[in-house]
Parts: structure tokens; sequence; C-alpha cells
């Protein structure tokens, strides 16, 4: 058994990872939106990514919320994990949430180039999401309607050993962890056409594995605190959730920092040197004009 020492500096780590997994988290969803307003494009980002994210945190917020703020959730939860019958969300994980639904219907909407000024593609509001992001989208709303639908039923036959909302909850937290795992593809593939990373920003990559790495070691924390692993069992979405953005984040940085390295930025800086001489020469065309008419 650990000492009284050890379990108050775990705790107090613990804390420090929740509070700075969620910063980061958080901070993260910043730089795509400023850098396409900085560009004057989302071109180099994908709008499947940006969509599916906007369901993803959606179903991810309701899981958390059922698990925190519910208690008929948390008496079926506590049921089932007898060892360590706490759940492992904490208010964080919530406001986060929240929070990320904002910032990403913002940097959706930024796709209406119209509402932002923006180009998508080389013209002002054209976009297109695929039928693969669609289909993903349409599946998770079917799914989890399924899973409501089947608690219902059985809430009605009192069927013992049926559906509880708890299986809800879990529908919900599988759902965010496929959305998790498809969302990053579309974005990924768009890179490797383009040989490129330009318009994505690898900032938020950077920010992203730092959570992840923070939010799978605080989860790490708590159960080894409560002496059973059952916390982790228990909450297989957030350790899942942190170990493929992870994976995924390590694929980006990689992209960004050695495959196409030079390859965006070369291609924006002369773009901007274009710009400039182009500017440059009007210059001398209005001086030159102004001097005729004189």
């Amino acid at each position: 058994m650990p000492s009284p020492n050890t379990i108050h500096f775990s705790s107090r780590l613990d804390l420090l990872f929740s509070h700075n997994s969620t910063l980061a988290w958080s901070l993260s969803f910043y730089p795509q939106p400023l850098l396409n307003l900085r560009r004057g494009s989302t071109t180099g980002s994908t709008i499947d990514y940006v969509i599916v994210n906007v369901l993803g945190f959606t179903v991810y917020t309701l899981s958390n919320s059922a698990l925190l703020f519910s208690s008929h959730v948390r008496a079926q939860y506590a049921a089932r994990n007898t060892v360590s019958p706490e759940p492992t969300v904490r208010l964080n994980d919530v406001v986060f949430g929240a929070h990320a639904i904002v910032l990403s219907v913002v940097t959706l909407s930024m796709f209406w180039g119209r509402l932002w000024g923006l180009e998508q593609g080389g013209r002002l509001g054209r976009w297109r999401l695929s039928k693969g992001a669609a289909g993903i989208m349409v599946g998770v709303v079917v799914g989890v309607g399924w899973a409501v639908v089947k608690v219902l039923a059985d809430e009605d036959g009192a069927r013992k050993g049926g559906w509880e909302w708890i299986d809800v909850v879990y529908a919900l937290g599988y759902a965010k962890l496929v959305i998790t795992v498809v969302k990053y593809i579309p974005q990924a593939w768009a890179n490797y056409k383009r040989k490129s990373t330009e318009g994505w920003s690898i900032l938020q990559i950077l920010l992203d594995i730092t959570g992840g790495v923070l939010s799978i070691s605080q989860l790490l924390i708590d159960s080894s605190l409560q002496g059973d692993w059952s916390g982790v069992t228990g909450n297989p979405v957030k350790l899942g959730l942190g170990n493929v953005s992870i994976c995924f984040d390590i694929l980006f940085i990689t992209q960004h920092y050695w495959l196409y390295r030079g390859s965006g930025r070369g291609k924006e800086e002369e773009d901007a040197w274009l710009r400039e001489e182009d500017g440059e020469r009007r210059s001398l065309l209005d001086e030159q004009n102004d001097v005729g008419r004189g």
C-alpha cells in the first residue's frame, strides 16, 4: 500500500495533469481558425474533420454529463463496477466538451466563404462533405438512437438484465471513439495527396498530443489511487481517445516536419513574394500615371 506522502503527491500530480490536459486540448481549437483568418482561406483543411468533430464532441459531452450529473446513471455505473464505483469523469471533461463544440462550430462556419470572406478550394464558399464522413455521421445517430429505443423498450417491459441508460452512455462513448478514429483519416489523406501540410495548423496537433499524454496519465493515476484498474476498464473510451489521438498526432507531426517539410512553407512564401512584387509594380504604374497627368 502506498505511503500517505506518495498518495498526497499523486493526488497533486493528478490535479495538475487534469487541468493542464484540459488547457492544452482547449487551446488546440484556436490555431486552425486563426490560421484560416490569417491566410484568408480554408484551403488545406478538410471539412470532413471539422463537421465530424461537431458531432463527436456533442456525443462526448452528453456521455460525460450523464456520468457526472445523473444519479441514476451513476448508480448503474456503480452496480457494474463494484470495486471502483466512482466514475473517473471530472467537471473539466464536460467543460472541455462544451467549449470544443463551440469552437468546432465556429471553424465549421468558415467553410461558408460568404460568411467570413474566405476562400475554400480556390472558390468563395465552396465545400463538399465526403460520402464516408456522411455515412459515419448517419451510422452514429442511428446506433445511439437504437440504444435509446432498446432502453425504453426494456423499461416498459420491466425486463431484468435488459438495457439500461448506462448502456446508452457507453454507446455515446464508443460513438465518439469511432468518430475519433475516422475523423483524422481524410486530413491525413489530403496531406498525402498534396504532399504538403500547408493550411493545416501543426500547432493544434502539438497541443492535442500534449493533452492526450496528460489525459492518459491522469486516468492511470486515478486508477492507481483507487487501488484498482477497473477505473480504466470502466472508462475505456477516455483511454482509447487518448491513444488514438496520439497515434494520429504522431502521423501529422511526421508529415509536417519530415515527409513534407518546407513544401507548404515555400509555396506560401513564394505567394507572399509575388503579392508584394505585384503591389510594387502597381505603385510604380500609379506614380508614372501621376507624372503623365502632371
